[in-house]
């Protein structure tokens, strides 16, 4: 479910992180690779990201992440649960993008605003490096009961960490984006 896929120039194989784990609701990460696209070889390390208890904000399960090879690492953008319901989303690096996986010091880096568009929960996250901006973009859903909104983050600097800047309002929407 959810799969996120990458072509890795140098080592001439696509690269798939996916959420994966219970039958109908995922609760960690696996990852796979493929020649082709169309034949997949899962890790033998699978599952490569599980919750991590000791942070409470994804104690439940963590799905549904973007991957983004940068210099020597790997970014995981990815979506962490408190409960059934409560979302939030962090970032974590890895060195090969499998093993190794470090959560950033300050995760959740999108969290529910108390009383906002987004209260219920912000997940499915989708990040863009701008190397001419200098300056990272973070799009991602976020509810408080029903509708969902489209909110953006963004972040100035190649180092890790977003601001939540603005929501993009159901009037600003254009009918693509419903």
């Amino acid at each position: 479910m959810c799969p996120h896929v990458n072509w890795d120039q140098e080592e001439q194989q696509f690269k798939m992180w996916y959420s994966a784990g219970e039958t109908y609701e995922p609760d960690a990460i696996g990852y796979a690779t493929s020649p082709d696209g169309i034949h997949w070889q899962k890790s033998l390390v699978n599952p490569i990201f599980t919750p991590d208890p000791a942070h409470g904000w994804e104690q439940h399960k963590v799905t549904a992440c973007q991957v983004i090879k940068r210099q020597n690492e790997y970014v995981m953008f990815y979506i962490g649960f408190e409960d059934t319901h409560t979302a939030r989303i962090g970032i974590a690096r890895s060195p090969d993008g499998i093993t190794r996986w470090e959560r950033h010091p300050d995760n959740p880096i999108i969290s529910p605003t108390p009383g906002g568009w987004d209260s219920d929960a912000c997940y499915k996250p989708f990040a863009v490096w701008n190397d001419r901006k200098q300056k990272w973009y973070l799009w991602y859903n976020g509810r408080s009961g029903r509708p969902e909104y489209v909110g953006l983050a963004t972040h100035s600097g190649f180092d890790l960490g977003f601001r939540q800047t603005c929501r993009i309002c159901p009037e600003q929407r254009n009918n693509s984006l419903s």
